[in-house]
């Protein structure tokens, strides 16, 4: 066979003239020399980690404040002898448009999956044009977000138009984002590295969102309204307290947005995708809804997705009454910013730590260890009274299991899309919807527990800028921030059992993977080869 392959090779040389032979060299120089790994360098891994901040920033923002401007600031200045701010957002319409937009939000995700999974590579590859295109609609519909239109009819259609809106372009930026994790690098070990950078930069813009937004938000205080009773406030105090509180938001929400823009210009620029070897060879592309049954029947991928979204499902419920407990329940009305900023500075420190904990004992291990460990923190804000010393200690305990939910999640996708591309060799292009349908879950599930807590509070009888609410309410936030996500979180600890893919299982597929694609390099030189040869003769 080896001789064959040598008398070939000596017959064509013979046919080429000398400069041409010392051009038709090189091919046969690639085929004896074995292909080095391309290894991620920091500013690659730095580039590409800073693209998740604006998904982080904006969420975070939305997550913890929306909320509470929708029910306490988005109000028009109405004169009347009677009241200043009759028309406002009702906890019922709060309900549906954060139920509704968190649902449209789920939708989106595996909608712009499909979408690119039909789309082609261009120079600028397969992913990055979503990321370049929805990045200027996006920052304009969420400034919208947090306008107060001019007019006492239709606010809660402007909301919800703005906060689908603004969902529908994030996600066209988030989705291709997520994917991008498989293309950076055919190596499991850089892809975890830069999932480790990216998670740390994501807990950053965490901080970063709830320092912009709480702090800026936190200088302009609006007075409330004691036991409901609009008359013992005067009217144009009232007005004009109002009035900076929503130009604060505004504020807010253009620093924001330019941190949005300079990230994904950042992005853009430093990061390039790169295809699987066997992936060049794919000519013909498979069909979404048959991938989409690939996807769903692959059983690892149904357990980890299963386990994460009652634990992600906790940790959503925390976020969005965070700050309605921090200032009704624990009577904290000018800290829960700062408490925000402790969970968010304590996770950001957090993130290496758990980076190698998963590297050093495992994955499983770490989701364990890791989520488990705010269990004992709610169970101590549940039992203990009021106390802000205790409150910060326990919110810098907490953002320790917050760091470990935002890492692994992302750090354990890509094992099981890994297992997926050796049962499913020839399937190629379903990375889209593993991620997508990932956040579609949990997205869809945060927007049902949004709606029903936010509704659950209409019916104790919440007081829009009461300075106190009644028993029921105050209860009930207890219940949505404690006993509720430590359930949720057993739940998940006991899904997480099925999961199959432990460290050994991760070692084998590594090399499986390694020896699938050294054949498929090896196959594409040998194509290269002859191509090349033949155009020169």
């Amino acid at each position: 066979m080896a001789k064959g392959e040598g008398a070939e090779s000596g017959s064509a040389a013979g046919l080429l003239p000398t400069g041409i032979l010392q051009a038709g060299e090189r091919p046969v120089q690639v085929k004896k020399e074995p292909k080095k790994k391309k290894q991620l360098s920091i500013c690659n891994k730095l580039c590409y980690a800073v693209g998740g901040a604006p998904y982080q920033v904006t969420g975070c923002a939305l997550g913890f404040f929306l909320q509470i401007y929708l029910l306490d600031v988005a109000q028009v200045s109405e004169e009347s002898s009677f009241s200043c701010y009759s028309s406002q957002v009702d906890p019922f319409s709060a309900s549906i448009i954060l139920f509704v937009g968190r649902a449209w939000d789920a939708i989106t995700d595996p909608l712009v999956g499909f979408c690119i999974s039909k789309s082609p590579w261009t120079r600028l590859g397969r992913l990055m044009p979503w990321i370049t295109f929805s990045t200027p609609l996006a920052i304009i519909a969420y400034f919208l977000i947090w306008f107060v239109p001019d007019f006492h009819q239709g606010q809660t259609l402007w909301y919800l138009l703005f906060y689908c809106l603004f969902e529908t372009l994030v996600t066209c930026f988030h989705v291709p984002y997520s994917a991008l994790t498989m293309f950076i690098s055919t190596e499991q070990s850089e892809r975890d590295s830069a999932t480790a950078y990216r998670m740390t930069v994501e807990v950053l813009g965490t901080v970063l969102g709830t320092a912009i937004q709480g702090q800026i938000v936190g200088q302009a205080d609006s007075p409330c309204i004691p036991d409901g009773n609009a008359s013992t406030v005067n009217r144009t105090q009232s007005s004009t307290s109002i009035k900076e509180t929503q130009n604060a938001y505004l504020l807010a929400a253009g620093v924001i947005a330019s941190i949005y823009v300079i990230c994904a210009v950042i992005l853009t620029l430093g990061v390039r995708e790169q295809r699987e070897s066997y992936e060049t060879q794919q000519t013909k592309q498979m069909p979404f809804f048959r991938g989409l049954r690939l996807v769903m029947s692959h059983g690892p991928y149904i357990k980890l997705i299963a386990g994460f979204l009652f634990t992600s499902l906790a940790f959503m419920l925390v976020e969005g009454n965070f700050a309605l407990f921090c200032t009704y329940t624990l009577g904290f009305r000018n800290e829960f910013q700062n408490l925000l900023l402790a969970i968010m500075f304590s996770a950001t420190v957090t993130i290496p730590i758990w980076q190698w904990f998963l590297t050093r004992f495992g994955k499983k291990t770490a989701v364990y260890i890791g989520i488990s460990s705010a269990v004992p923190f709610l169970i101590l804000v549940a039992l203990m009274e009021s106390n802000l010393i205790v409150t910060y200690v326990v919110a810098v305990a907490a953002g320790i299991s917050v760091a470990a939910a935002f890492l692994l999640p992302w750090s354990m996708l890509p094992d099981v899309i890994d297992d997926f591309h050796l049962k499913q060799p020839h399937i190629h292009g379903t990375e889209p919807i593993f991620f997508s349908f990932y956040v579609f879950f949990t997205k869809f599930a945060s927007g049902v527990s949004l709606g029903i807590s936010t509704l659950s509070l209409d019916f104790t009888g919440y007081q829009t800028r009461g300075c106190s609410q009644p028993a029921r309410v105050k209860f009930t936030l207890k219940m949505l921030v404690t006993v509720a996500p430590i359930v949720l979180i057993l739940m998940g600890l006991l899904l997480f059992k099925l999961y199959p893919i432990d460290e050994e299982k991760r070692r084998q597929n590594k090399k499986a993977l390694q020896a699938l694609r050294e054949e498929a390099s090896s196959s594409g030189c040998s194509d290269t080869d002859s191509t090349e040869l033949a155009s020169i003769l």
